[in-house]
């Protein structure tokens, strides 16, 4: 299951560089599958669509950090828990329920975000 942000973020930016897989975004930022990840050419989103990895895409929000759950392995394969959710303050980094994978969903992730 993917991390994400809730509305009660304060936007101290502590959670963006911890991220093994560079899903977090400030508000209002464009995101990309090639920041921070070995990812070139055509890729695969969860929901079956194909989208260019160096393709810009639309904020998820707008108001405050974000984190791109196409991108987002809950650090499996990098720490033993989600960085983001560790070095938050104010606890507003939780599982999202909108996406359930298994540790092995987010393995196969993580290698196809660094081959």
């Amino acid at each position: 299951m993917a991390i994400k942000i809730t509305d009660e973020c304060i936007n101290c930016g502590a959670c963006e560089p911890e991220c093994p897989n560079n899903a977090i975004y400030e508000g209002g930022v464009e995101w990309a599958m090639a920041d921070g990840t070995t990812v070139k050419g055509s890729f695969t989103l969860m929901d079956g669509s194909v989208i260019d990895a160096d393709q810009r895409n639309a904020p998820v929000s707008v108001d405050t950090y974000y984190i791109v759950p196409n991108k987002c392995t809950e650090c499996q394969g990098f720490h033993e828990e989600p960085q983001c959710a560790a070095v938050c303050p104010v606890d507003c980094c939780v599982p999202d329920e909108m996406y359930q994978e298994t540790v092995d969903d987010l393995m196969e992730k993580k290698s196809r975000l660094h081959l």
